[in-house]
Protein backbone atom coordinates (compact mmCIF):
# COMPACT_ATOMS: atom_id res chain seq x y z
CA UNK A 1 0.00 0.00 0.00
CA UNK A 2 2.75 2.27 0.52
CA UNK A 3 4.70 1.55 -2.82
CA UNK A 4 0.98 2.23 -4.42
CA UNK A 5 0.94 5.43 -2.58
CA UNK A 6 -2.58 4.21 -0.90
CA UNK A 7 -0.29 4.35 2.87
CA UNK A 8 1.45 7.18 4.02
CA UNK A 9 3.28 7.32 7.24
CA UNK A 10 3.88 10.92 8.28
CA UNK A 11 5.33 11.74 11.64
CA UNK A 12 3.12 14.88 13.45
CA UNK A 13 6.46 16.87 12.74
CA UNK A 14 5.21 17.34 9.45
CA UNK A 15 1.32 18.55 9.39
CA UNK A 16 1.97 21.92 10.27
CA UNK A 17 0.38 24.29 7.06
CA UNK A 18 -1.36 21.04 5.48
CA UNK A 19 -4.55 20.47 4.51
CA UNK A 20 -6.31 16.62 4.16
CA UNK A 21 -9.29 16.28 2.37
CA UNK A 22 -11.04 13.31 1.62
CA UNK A 23 -9.12 10.61 3.63
CA UNK A 24 -9.39 8.11 6.29
CA UNK A 25 -6.50 9.48 8.61
CA UNK A 26 -5.28 7.05 11.63
CA UNK A 27 -3.51 8.92 14.28
CA UNK A 28 -1.99 5.84 16.66
CA UNK A 29 -0.80 6.07 20.68
CA UNK A 30 -2.91 9.52 20.88
CA UNK A 31 -2.91 9.49 24.60
CA UNK A 32 0.90 10.59 24.52
CA UNK A 33 -0.49 13.96 22.38
CA UNK A 34 -1.09 17.32 24.38
CA UNK A 35 -4.44 19.05 23.99
CA UNK A 36 -2.52 21.42 21.47
CA UNK A 37 -1.56 18.48 19.58
CA UNK A 38 -4.82 16.99 18.77
CA UNK A 39 -6.12 20.79 17.75
CA UNK A 40 -3.42 20.96 14.99
CA UNK A 41 -4.41 17.71 13.63
CA UNK A 42 -7.65 18.41 14.02
CA UNK A 43 -7.71 21.61 12.42
CA UNK A 44 -6.08 20.04 9.05
CA UNK A 45 -9.06 18.08 8.15
CA UNK A 46 -10.44 19.51 5.03
CA UNK A 47 -13.99 18.25 3.23
CA UNK A 48 -14.40 14.29 3.05
CA UNK A 49 -11.81 13.71 6.15
CA UNK A 50 -12.31 11.14 8.55
CA UNK A 51 -9.97 11.27 11.49
CA UNK A 52 -9.61 8.43 13.87
CA UNK A 53 -7.64 8.35 17.52
CA UNK A 54 -6.56 5.37 18.78
CA UNK A 55 -5.08 5.11 22.74
CA UNK A 56 -5.34 3.73 26.09
CA UNK A 57 -4.66 6.44 28.90
CA UNK A 58 -3.49 3.78 30.91
CA UNK A 59 -0.45 3.18 28.71
CA UNK A 60 0.77 6.92 28.92
CA UNK A 61 4.00 7.28 28.83
CA UNK A 62 4.90 10.95 28.77
CA UNK A 63 6.03 12.07 31.86
CA UNK A 64 4.31 15.46 31.65
CA UNK A 65 0.99 13.98 30.47
CA UNK A 66 -1.49 12.36 32.97
CA UNK A 67 -5.25 10.79 32.52
CA UNK A 68 -6.57 13.73 32.56
CA UNK A 69 -4.55 16.17 30.76
CA UNK A 70 -3.65 14.48 28.11
CA UNK A 71 -5.28 15.16 24.42
CA UNK A 72 -7.13 12.04 23.85
CA UNK A 73 -8.65 12.79 27.22
CA UNK A 74 -9.62 16.29 26.73
CA UNK A 75 -10.95 15.29 23.05
CA UNK A 76 -13.25 13.22 24.69
CA UNK A 77 -14.31 15.68 27.06
CA UNK A 78 -14.80 18.76 24.67
CA UNK A 79 -16.32 16.87 21.85
CA UNK A 80 -18.88 14.28 23.36
CA UNK A 81 -22.27 15.44 22.37
CA UNK A 82 -21.12 16.98 19.41
CA UNK A 83 -22.59 16.00 15.91
CA UNK A 84 -19.43 15.20 14.01
CA UNK A 85 -18.00 12.85 16.99
CA UNK A 86 -18.22 9.56 17.85
CA UNK A 87 -16.48 7.83 20.89
CA UNK A 88 -15.91 4.32 21.63
CA UNK A 89 -14.05 2.67 24.65
CA UNK A 90 -13.06 -0.76 24.67
CA UNK A 91 -13.53 -3.14 28.11
CA UNK A 92 -10.19 -5.00 27.85
CA UNK A 93 -6.44 -4.78 26.17
CA UNK A 94 -5.17 -7.70 23.92
CA UNK A 95 -2.04 -7.76 24.97
CA UNK A 96 -2.43 -10.15 28.49
CA UNK A 97 -4.29 -10.33 31.88
CA UNK A 98 -0.37 -8.98 33.70
CA UNK A 99 -0.32 -5.77 30.88
CA UNK A 100 -3.80 -4.86 32.19
CA UNK A 101 -3.16 -5.24 35.31
CA UNK A 102 0.20 -2.93 35.02
CA UNK A 103 -2.03 -0.53 32.65
CA UNK A 104 -4.26 -0.17 35.63
CA UNK A 105 -2.13 -0.13 38.60
CA UNK A 106 1.08 1.38 38.05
Amino acid sequence: MVEREKLHITPLAYIRGRSLSNICFIIDEAQNLTPHEVKTIITRAGEGTKIIFTGDIFQIDTPYLDSHSNGLSTLIDKMQNQALYSHITLEKGERSPLANLAGHIL
